[in-house]
């Protein structure tokens, strides 16, 4: 392996220029090097000829991701700029962003560019590079690949049930925040409606304090949020990290209807 020093395009291309880059120590980089694809495993896990092993840096693999294994494949046999982020994961793979040495394409980039996967931390606690959520919400305007169809929205629990087990994305209006000891409850429909509950653990709650995510500056405030959904009472999905949930004050109106647009709350 040999030490390289990225191109200025390539760390802007990277999100590595980006002022407002998370400063998590899980976000923390390494140095850059260089580095061949040998293998590619079982989603995403990229084997180098060096031994190493690597997954991509802000991208979570979806479920049954066969047009995202071939979209990676096709970089298999090539050299890479391989930048490590934060310590490994609990499978000991480095999680790297990467560039193709070639023509500075960069990998994740343009896998959640053509919708073939999903900007998101993954088993990480932070979102290193969150200018990718811009790139695969373009994706998601041109209705690409896992965004082909849309998914159900946060007052469908009929329909978020059968994706217990699943990664999702849903939208909706949060309509009451029940905070606890322990715990936040984001409910998105009427007490005895079945949908959509958000749960955020005491330490993601002060995080996303932080940012101006308040009760009462979440409160009837419409939401995407990313995360595996679970059926409790009803369907749940706990935010794994603060980055999963994104306020779309700003964004066009959400489009799925039911029971999440009504009044009410359950808690």
């Amino acid at each position: 392996m040999r030490a390289v020093s990225p191109r200025p395009a390539l760390l802007l291309a990277l999100g590595l220029a980006l002022p407002f880059a998370p400063a998590a120590a899980e976000c923390e980089r390494g140095a850059a090097r260089s580095e061949t694809i040998a293998e590619l495993g079982p989603r995403g896990e990229m084997r180098f000829a060096s031994g190493g092993r690597a997954v991509l840096s802000s991208l979570r693999w979806p479920d049954g991701a066969t047009e995202a294994g071939d979209g990676l494949r096709a970089w298999v046999g090539r050299r890479i700029l391989a930048i490590p982020r934060g310590p490994p994961d609990r499978w000991g793979r480095e999680r790297i962003d990467a560039s193709a040495e070639e023509d500075g394409a960069d990998l994740a980039g343009t896998l959640i560019a053509g919708g073939l996967a999903y900007a998101d931390a993954g088993e990480a606690d932070a979102l290193c590079r969150p200018a990718l959520r811009l790139v695969e919400g373009a994706a998601r305007a041109r209705r690409l690949g896992v965004w082909r169809e849309d998914p159900p929205g946060a007052g469908d629990g009929p329909a978020l049930r059968r994706l217990a087990g699943r990664f999702t994305v849903v939208e909706g209006r949060i309509r009451h925040v029940g905070e606890r000891g322990a715990r936040t409850y984001l409910d998105f429909v009427p007490r005895g409606t079945d949908g959509l509950t958000v749960v955020v653990t005491k330490r993601h709650w002060r995080a996303m304090a932080g940012r101006g995510l308040t009760a009462d500056g979440l409160r009837d405030r419409r939401v995407r949020v990313r995360g595996l959904v679970e059926v409790w009472r009803g369907p749940t999905i706990e935010a794994a990290t603060p980055d999963a949930i994104e306020r779309l004050d700003d964004e066009s109106p959400v489009s799925h209807g039911g029971a999440g647009d009504e009044e009410g709350v359950r808690r």
